[in-house]
């Protein structure tokens, strides 16, 4: 089942049949460097995979395959899904792709394709993202998908910066870019 698509993306659920390709992408050091759940073996990836499904039929969200239309291939994944953030239920944005598909656009693109299921189809009120600040990629790709201000919180033992996006950001930010 297909949820959306870019000019060159494909998201669709995560199932365990992606398991090899993102346990690939998931075991690799450079791409899991800023995430609280570190490398993930074969096992971690199965449980990652299967505590989508959960948020799929829970929340109606998780983090989604990506596919790269040209060649078919699994790239990472992206997608919004619940996270606990000081005791309060958020709707966190997430991605990870796989270190040959970096510096291309890709992250972006499937960022603003999430956003917008979020907030046009699930219509969501907020997005969060959380980033560590050393983490200068993928604060790049929040500001470019219109995340402005955050706020400085400690999240799993670690100094991060919460980026918030509210529903009517996201309009100003997408009339902006196509210069309405």
């Amino acid at each position: 089942m297909q949820l959306f698509e870019t000019e060159r993306l494909v998201a669709r659920p995560l199932s365990l049949q992606d398991l090899p390709a993102l346990t690939e992408i998931l075991s690799d050091p450079e791409v899991m460097k800023y995430s609280v759940r570190g490398v993930c073996d074969g096992e971690a990836t199965r449980e990652f995979i299967d505590w989508c499904a959960e948020c799929y039929s829970s929340h109606g969200v998780g983090p989604w395959a990506l596919l790269e239309k040209a060649s078919g291939d699994l790239i990472g994944f992206c997608g919004v899904g619940p996270e606990l953030v000081d005791d309060v239920e958020e709707i966190n944005l997430g991605y990870r792709l796989a270190r040959r598909f970096w510096n291309q656009g890709f992250a972006t693109e499937a960022v603003n394709g999430v956003m917008m299921y979020a907030f046009d189809q699930k219509h969501y009120e907020s997005v969060v993202v959380i980033i560590e600040p050393e983490h200068i990629a993928s604060v790049r790709v929040a500001e470019k998908a219109g995340f402005g201000d955050y706020t400085v919180h400690e999240f799993h033992s670690r100094p991060v910066r919460l980026y918030r996006m509210i529903c009517e950001d996201w309009v100003l930010h997408n009339k902006r870019l196509s210069g309405l």
